[in-house]
């Protein structure tokens, strides 16, 4: 047997009058959303680049790049579920992800459970195989002024020799 570990991360900037996406659920209480080409899911988009860099797929901007009309307010449920596909034709099964969130505001706690439920229905996992972690940064750098969120994942991929 093989084990593969992958690290992702990814950054978005926070604007007005904007959905937040988040773990692939909507946070309808935030006065804010996230910027990006796609819908800007940050946590999702941590998660793709971990499993991509295990399996040697290189990256989310690699494989879904923002200069393609195509993924234009995509959702990222639909590249998460691309990427397992992905992964899974080489031959790969997911063993556990390990994420954390950081974010000034609003406090995402109450999501998590919500959260690990949708990816885990995704990525055919069982919900105690993902790991949500949420931290504030203590005010300090871009997310504590809550111009920006960002996300950091870890995952453990096996494939059968």
């Amino acid at each position: 047997m093989k084990l593969k570990v992958g690290f992702g991360y990814d950054v978005h900037r926070l604007v007005p009058e904007r959905k937040f996406f988040l773990g692939g659920i909507e946070i309808k209480d935030a006065p804010f959303g996230a910027l990006g080409h796609s819908d800007a899911d940050c946590l999702i988009h941590a998660i793709i680049d971990s499993l991509l860099g295990a399996a040697n797929l290189r990256d989310i901007g690699f494989q879904y790049p923002d200069s393609k009309e195509e993924y234009k307010d995509i959702d990222s449920k639909e590249l998460l579920k691309d990427t397992f596909d992905k992964i899974t034709a080489k031959g790969y099964v997911i063993e556990n992800i390990d994420t954390t969130i950081c974010l000034q505001k609003p406090k995402i706690g109450n999501f998590i459970s919500q959260m690990q439920k949708t990816l885990a229905e995704i990525l055919n996992l069982d919900e105690e195989d993902i790991t949500i972690k949420a931290t504030t940064t203590e005010k300090l750098g871009f997310t504590g002024r809550s111009e920006g969120v960002s996300a950091y994942s870890v995952c453990l991929l096996k494939k059968e020799r």
